[in-house]
């Protein structure tokens, strides 16, 4: 190995995120209800392993070889039974990177189709149901954070560290989010998404 070799690896190479995370997708979807725009969410079947009962937008875990777009138009397909036709997507809102090893990429687009006509699966949907866009432009989220600390398994080398087990070890804070419509509470992930696509319309004054 020498320093051209090096440089020839390096030179053309796009940087991506290190590590191994999980990675999944989802579509917000913009139906219209009686001329107004609203956002379509679902609440998770109670059957299911991971998070049931909880509200969130359809979407899923990439498959092989999938990109986060093709995941987001098959995971909406899947649960909603609605045709790619039907789907119109905008474009990207921002990703996130959770400290579950995981990251999220959401689109935002909309759901040509009437809701009432929407057939959904309930393998996986439990019922859904719509929120005028306005709701959440016009009533903030309550916002909360919860700390993140470091937890050390008893195996862990404390001796191949500066201070041992003293070592002041960083810590974080995760914003944890809500949104209250009707009965409704809509809350963790699902409502950082949606504080991102408010907090992009106000940039654009909409």
């Amino acid at each position: 190995m020498n320093i051209e070799n090096i440089k020839s690896k390096i030179k053309n190479r796009k940087s991506k995120l290190e590590g191994k995370y999980n990675r999944f997708s989802v579509l917000v979807p913009i139906v219209k209800v009686n001329g107004e725009l609203e956002l379509l969410l679902e609440v998770r079947s109670e059957t299911l392993s991971v998070q049931p009962n909880e509200i969130c937008f359809p979407g899923g875990k990439l498959e092989n070889n999938e990109s986060p777009y093709e995941c987001a138009i098959r995971e909406t397909c899947e649960e909603l039974n609605v045709s790619p036709n039907d789907i119109e997507v905008f474009g990207e809102l921002d990703y996130l990177v959770l400290p579950s090893n995981l990251i999220l990429y959401p689109y935002l687009g909309k759901i040509n189709c009437n809701v009432e006509d929407i057939k959904f699966s309930k393998d996986e949907v439990s019922t859904i149901f719509t929120v005028p866009l306005k709701h959440f432009i016009n009533h903030p989220a309550l916002e909360h954070s919860i700390d993140l600390k470091v937890h050390m398994g008893e195996d862990f080398p404390y001796h191949l560290i500066q201070d041992g087990i003293n070592y002041n070890w960083r810590t974080g804070k995760y914003p944890v989010l809500f949104y209250k419509y009707n009965d409704y509470i809509i809350w963790g992930i699902t409502a950082r998404i949606i504080k991102n696509l408010v907090e992009l319309l106000k940039t654009y004054d909409l």
